[in-house]
């Protein structure tokens, strides 16, 4: 199939000469129209908002030379296609999460989050120092792509539950929304996990096709009303200790920009990925106040023997699939190696400090 063009200019031509005194062989500078898709509906708080940062960073940081016309979920692709959508070229940019991906890209999954994995901060110095982001280029670009970390929702919570959890056996068979790694350990323990867009989630719950969702955290669960289907909250955030946010290119239409214009969208995926870190830390601290001030809603933590379960079958998970794809195997076996490496500061340093505030009731 013939793609269709990637950079569609709006160039305004050359000027002609003026009469004397004052001669012009200025050329106007053409204009880069990109179109982005996304897995979110538009202007959804944080992740729709946050493809909308990305776009208009790239269009102030290149002075207007690029522009940069967001599409929410569905109104050029289905939310779950933005992958494809990109690498064919019906779109030259999405914004969308790498997990969703899986049954495409199995290596994806560890680009998103990893159960018992790395937080935030780690998982950012693993693609920015730590040679991940190099793993996520070569894993994309056998499908035509060029990923970015653009936005991190940090520390996720374990999701929404109809009914409380006391034990494992309370887990056998439920019905549960979750992507991911963390969705094949679910199954493990006995949880039938299913994988949808989060505008589908209050539905599913309200009738009855879930009995459980995991989507974020209190800013957005909230804006999606989940809290008006299900009364416990786990706080545990066993699945997604840190969950990156992708912005993909075409990598048709990325070689073909300019080495400045390279820049931009490789500068502005960087401001976008700290804003949204930066606005999840407070909005999330005002939900969570709302949701049980407000609404009443019960906060849990899973009892140990789901915790323990839910760790031995996520490292069954992780280890069937590096055995079974060699991609796979090689990004974990650099984010393991990664997340052993700064856990020995991150245990002396943000996680003594934790354990110290908490002791003398900071």
């Amino acid at each position: 199939m013939q793609r269709r063009k990637f950079l569609k200019t709006a160039g305004l031509g050359a000027a002609g000469v003026v009469a004397a005194p004052f001669v012009s062989t200025a050329k106007a500078q053409e204009t880069i129209t990109w179109d982005m898709v996304t897995s979110w509906p538009t202007n959804f708080p944080a992740l729709g908002t946050g493809a909308n940062d990305f776009a208009q960073r790239i269009e102030q940081l290149s002075n207007g030379r690029m522009r940069i016309r967001v599409h929410g979920a569905g109104e050029l692709v289905p939310p779950l296609e933005v992958f494809d959508a990109v690498a064919a070229g019906t779109a030259e940019m999405g914004h969308s999460a790498a997990y969703y991906w899986r049954g495409k890209v199995a290596a994806s999954q560890f680009f998103t989050a990893v159960p018992f994995g790395m937080n935030t901060t780690e998982t950012n110095a693993w693609l920015y120092h730590g040679g991940g982001q190099e793993l996520w280029d070569e894993v994309y670009g056998k499908h035509n792509l060029k990923p970015f970390a653009v936005g991190n929702t940090g520390a996720q919570m374990a999701g929404w539950f109809k009914k409380e959890i006391n034990s494992l056996e309370d887990m056998q068979g439920l019905k549960l929304r979750l992507p991911g790694l963390a969705g094949e350990a679910m199954n493990g323990i006995g949880v039938t996990t299913v994988n949808m867009p989060g505008g589908e989630i209050f539905t599913s719950m309200q009738t009855g096709v879930l009995d459980a969702a995991d989507w974020v955290g209190p800013y957005n669960d909230m804006a999606f009303g989940l809290h008006q289907v299900a009364d416990y909250y786990y706080t545990s955030p066993w699945n997604e200790p840190s969950a990156v946010l992708e912005g993909t290119v075409n990598l048709d239409a990325w070689n073909a920009l300019p080495d400045d214009l390279k820049a931009v969208v490789t500068e502005a995926a960087r401001a976008s990925n700290l804003a949204m870190i930066s606005e999840f830390a407070y909005r999330n601290a005002q939900a969570l106040a709302t949701l049980v001030e407000e609404h009443g809603v019960q906060l849990r933590s899973f009892p140990e023997d789901v915790m323990q379960a839910l760790y031995e079958s996520s490292q069954r998970a992780i280890q069937q699939q590096v055995e079974s794809d060699p991609d796979s195997a090689k990004v974990y076996e650099s984010y393991q190696a990664f997340q052993k490496l700064v856990r020995n500061f991150s245990d002396v340093g943000e996680y003594h400090y934790l354990k110290t505030r908490e002791s003398i009731g900071v």
